[in-house]
């Protein structure tokens, strides 16, 4: 479709709300809670962190007021939109004893109709890679497919960076290029709204908008580079696969491993990571049996039990399992990287653990495999 863009007024934001929740769209987008900027319901623009921002380092995180009334003048928090289309708990079978033996069911309860808003373009990126995993392999998740047909995506351009964003490094933004229904940039006066697809422009058309002035252009595209003057932290990609898995015995991996708690936060915050166990659950009489599946980590220590062991029984074959998959062998499984430079894993590491900075210091001293003759 051909792209439009149209100008919507600060004080008409909560009509896109409106006409989203008419569509019969439960909107989530970002809010405050427990000194945080989180995914959840909204129903007014009230809800937004308005005028909150946040810095971020390596182990820290603090919401901070703006000097401005911005709505959308964050980063990412420790959320993402995978607890949406992935969630951390799923039923996928029911069985009950009933007279005539065990009675198996699958859920059958249609999935909320979301509407994301706020999206980011590194976001979006993580989006396409859960895409890949739940839905262009040889096996399709019904429950990620159902959710993700249903989902509107409202993306937001970033105008501005954490210290710990590295999206320009993996080709994932600042900037929303595509997989978005609308995606809007924020200036002092308003938002510059694009529509992405058919039901985006479908959208679009409801909300009283304007044609945007040249200023309006113009103050959208300097709020957007910003962004990417911010972004300082680097890491260099350059055949990071090889670099990586031809380098298994690095010092390097001794060293993460005396600071790495095991914690599953990387893990837990990322939005692309997937790995997850299925539990059986049973009432008291034992009459009624769920099967659930829930979200696991690589760094959880039974997570690789298999044939009466545990396979990485040391934190320092977890952390190099964790890195290797999502920045080398994801590339083999699903011909992308598992990193889209979002920071989170940065900033929610209890101690601190920088993957640019592991990348870097491997790459700074790695082995070079011999030529085959």
């Amino acid at each position: 479709m051909d792209r439009q863009e149209r100008f919507l007024e600060t004080d008409r934001l909560q009509t896109l709300i409106d006409v989203l929740t008419d569509a019969g769209y439960q909107v989530v987008g970002p809010t405050i809670e427990q000194e945080a900027i989180i995914y959840d319901e909204i129903t007014s623009v009230d809800d937004l962190p308005r005028g909150w921002t946040e810095t971020q380092e390596p182990g820290q995180y603090r919401l901070q007021q703006r000097d401005d009334e911005a709505y959308f003048g964050y980063t990412v928090g420790p959320h993402s939109w995978k607890q949406f289309l992935f969630p951390p708990v799923a039923t996928v079978a029911t069985a009950e004893r009933t007279d005539s033996g065990w009675e198996m069911r699958t859920p059958d309860e249609p999935p909320p109709q979301y509407a994301f808003l706020g999206v980011r373009a590194c976001e979006i990126a993580a989006i396409e890679v859960q895409d890949r995993t739940f839905l262009h392999g040889p096996y399709v998740d019904p429950i990620y497919r159902d959710r993700r047909d249903r989902a509107l995506i409202i993306a937001v351009n970033c105008t501005q960076a954490a210290s710990t964003c590295f999206c320009t490094s993996m080709n994932t933004g600042p900037r929303c290029r595509s997989g978005f229904d609308l995606a809007l940039t924020e200036t002092a006066d308003g938002f510059v709204v694009e529509a992405g697809s058919d039901a985006g422009g479908r959208i679009l058309e409801q909300l009283p908008t304007r044609e945007p002035e040249a200023t309006d252009l113009t103050a959208a595209e300097t709020a957007r580079q910003q962004a990417v003057d911010q972004i300082t932290r680097r890491m260099d990609t350059t055949d990071i696969r090889n670099l990586l898995l031809d380098n298994l015995q690095h010092p390097r991996w001794d060293e993460v491993a005396t600071r790495c708690l095991s914690c599953t936060n990387c893990t837990m915050v990322c939005p692309t990571c997937f790995c997850s166990s299925v539990k059986e659950v049973s009432d008291l009489k034992g009459d009624e049996i769920t099967r659930e599946r829930q979200w696991d980590s690589c760094f959880n220590f039974d997570f690789s039990y298999m044939n009466g062991g545990v396979v990485r029984n040391d934190i320092r074959s977890r952390y190099r399992q964790w890195l290797t998959h999502k920045l080398a062998s994801w590339h083999d499984q699903f011909d992308v990287s598992g990193c889209v430079g979002c920071g989170r894993c940065i900033s929610w590491c209890p101690v601190g653990i920088d993957l640019t900075e592991e990348v870097a210091a491997i790459r700074a001293d790695a082995h070079q495999p011999e030529e085959q003759p």
